[in-house]
């Protein structure tokens, strides 16, 4: 089960240089063992807006929550206090420090291009690195 991080989905999007890495593992991976977290569902909708890609954004929410089984998770209040801890222990940015807190408070690998999460525990890992089964 993996989470998915904003930048993996972004890549492939923005039709970025790593977007056929992403749409391997997308192919690899079924979509019922996929994650995203409401940060960043919100943050893709505000980067497509900015980038006049609205439509995009909105077809990007029907493949993944109507025609695929990607599940949404968020983190409650209470969760938080771990997210700020995460933000000192491993020099985080507030957005990766909550993608790590939502990867261990569910339990699901962390996918990212980020190398940010190069220094946490546990490691991210990169589509590629991902395999079927």
């Amino acid at each position: 089960m993996f989470l998915v991080d904003t930048n993996v989905w972004l890549e492939r999007l923005l039709d970025q240089e790593r977007s056929d890495e992403v749409a391997r593992f997308l192919e690899r991976i079924p979509s019922d063992q996929l994650f995203i977290t409401d940060f960043s569902l919100h943050s893709i909708g505000v980067i497509m807006t900015r980038l006049k890609q609205s439509e995009a954004f909105v077809h990007f929410v029907n493949d993944v929550f109507d025609y695929g089984a990607v599940r949404l998770i968020h983190l409650m209040p209470q969760d938080l206090k771990q997210v700020v801890e995460k933000t000192k222990q491993f020099h985080l940015d507030f957005d990766d420090a909550y993608q790590l807190a939502a990867a261990e408070r569910h339990r699901l690998t962390l996918i990212s291009f980020d190398s940010d999460f190069d220094r946490t525990e546990p490691k991210r890992k990169t589509p590629a690195e991902i395999q079927a089964g």
